[in-house]
């Protein structure tokens, strides 16, 4: 397919994954509107909680449904059920019926994610990737700095309703485009398949343990209270199920050898997760320092993202376009680990006097370590599996991202909420924010240290190539990408 017409085709695409990352920064924004005219501020923790935790489950089922069923109509069907959250939660009238909605959400967006980046590994081999890195970076910095824009002007002129509503337009026009334009290779009819219902149940109980212990701990409960310890428990429970059904499953939802064909893959979902703890954490706490510590409006908070999200835009940018003409990719992982590592340090140091210009040349230093890490992992993950299997290992590296933004919140939480004494004020108040925001880099710092050991473990594989020229990294043998869509991809 012409690079041009691979542009127009990924467009759709990027608008249906768009509508994920904006849809958490626009309700938080809308969050004290809600609350004001439905009540149930006790409740209000799981608006967010629902969200995240369906995302989470949901994901790798989607994944492997792209697989099996075609990845087009399975990213539409994704797309359809967002939207008939989005329209619920719009018209939700009580805080519970809100909690529901979102979670019915959350599951379109597990879907959204998983099925957005299948489709780039589908359409566009990892060799010419880079020249498409760009769009994916663009989308991830309107989303984290756009998110909390529109929310605040739709909730402001049309009301909080419309922060849920804002997405219809948006996932319609996703929709139709994907419907019009993606294209994919057909394949001869398969035997039907048989869904891994054991392994959905055993690693829906896995996530959830652990996204909920990470989501309480520190906050609901404490950390050594048994409802957190019987859920770690849980969750090292159904992880070791898990992997024994999967093990036996004839169509098992993560298959066992995406993990074990070759190192590359485990050390890219590991790379993931501390690059993900590190971006979660500083997208939550420094619009939270620059408000509070530097006198910043709350009202341009997605603003104050800016000095980090243009170098990530940057930074993808240029590492794609080497990558293409070159091939050479592991040293954009260790050089972006190292600028993460020395961004987060540099963040470590603030205090009630840093400047402004200062917080902005560490945001930078981390937003060109993201920019150098982030992309070039997902490439380097689904370098490393057959194409049967891209929608199962798309979606087993946005999990481990998921679940890297989940532990990092939760960890930072505690670490935060010890710094700043709820009965603090004035300066005081001001200097324990600053120390918290210390704590929560100087352990990102931590993550970006174990982030840059994984990426020099990193083996640099050739990159495949066009479609049908390829090879696997494991076995150096020839591959095709005309082997896993179903003829239903086809239609329309």
């Amino acid at each position: 397919m012409p690079v041009a017409n691979v542009r127009w085709t990924l467009l759709g695409v990027m608008l249906a994954m768009l509508l994920g990352m904006l849809d958490n920064n626009i309700v938080g924004t809308a969050m004290p509107t809600i609350v004001r005219d439905l009540g149930g501020l006790e409740h209000i923790s799981w608006v967010v909680t629902a969200y995240t935790l369906a995302t989470a489950v949901a994901t790798p089922v989607w994944g492997k449904f792209g697989d099996l069923y075609g990845r087009k109509r399975t990213f539409q069907a994704a797309i359809v059920v967002f939207l008939l959250g989005s329209l619920l939660a719009g018209a939700a009238h009580s805080m519970t019926q809100l909690i529901e909605f979102r979670a019915l959400q959350g599951i379109g967006a597990g879907g959204l994610a998983a099925g957005a980046f299948a489709l780039i590994g589908t359409l566009v081999p990892p060799r010419e990737r880079g020249r498409y890195q760009g769009m994916t970076a663009t989308v991830m910095a309107v989303g984290v700095v756009g998110g909390p824009l529109v929310g605040g002007l739709v909730t402001g002129h049309l009301g909080w309703r419309w922060a849920f509503y804002v997405n219809l337009p948006l996932g319609i026009v996703a929709l139709v485009w994907v419907q019009l334009m993606l294209r994919l290779p057909a394949q001869a009819p398969k035997t039907r398949p048989r869904i891994d219902w054991a392994g959905i149940v055993a690693l829906t109980l896995t996530i959830g343990a652990v996204v909920l212990a990470a989501t309480w701990a520190g906050t609901t409960y404490a950390w050594t209270s048994w409802q957190i310890l019987v859920l770690w428990a849980l969750g090292v429970l159904g992880a070791a199920a898990f992997v024994a059904v999967e093990r036996r499953a004839p169509e098992p939802l993560l298959p066992p050898r995406v993990f074990t064909g070759h190192r590359n893959f485990p050390l890219a979902a590991g790379l993931l997760l501390a690059v993900g703890v590190v971006m979660f954490g500083a997208a939550l706490y420094l619009p939270l320092f620059q408000q509070t510590v530097q006198g910043a409006s709350a009202t341009s908070s997605g603003l104050l993202l800016l000095p980090m999200m243009i170098p990530v835009v940057i930074a993808s940018n240029v590492a794609g376009k080497v990558m293409s003409r070159t091939g050479r990719y592991k040293v954009f992982p260790v050089l972006g680990t190292v600028l993460l590592t020395a961004g987060t340090l540099l963040l470590a140091t603030m205090d009630t006097d840093t400047s402004r210009t200062t917080a902005g040349c560490g945001m930078a230093l981390v937003g060109l370590g993201m920019g150098f890490t982030l992309q070039l992992g997902g490439t380097l993950a689904q370098n490393s599996v057959e194409l049967r299997d891209m929608g199962a290992a798309s979606a087993a590296t946005n999990l481990f991202r998921t679940l890297g933004g989940s532990l990092g919140v939760a960890v930072f939480g505690s670490l935060f909420t010890r710094a700043v004494p709820a009965t603090a004020t004035g300066e005081a108040y001001r200097a324990a924010v600053a120390a918290g925001t210390r704590h929560v880099f100087l352990t990102a710092a931590v993550m970006g240290v174990v982030a840059f050991v994984t990426a020099v473990l990193v083996e640099e594989v050739p990159l495949r190539g066009k479609p049908g020229r390829g090879r696997t990294p494991e076995t150096n043998q020839p591959v095709t990408r005309l082997t896993t869509e179903s003829p239903a991809d086809h239609a329309g």
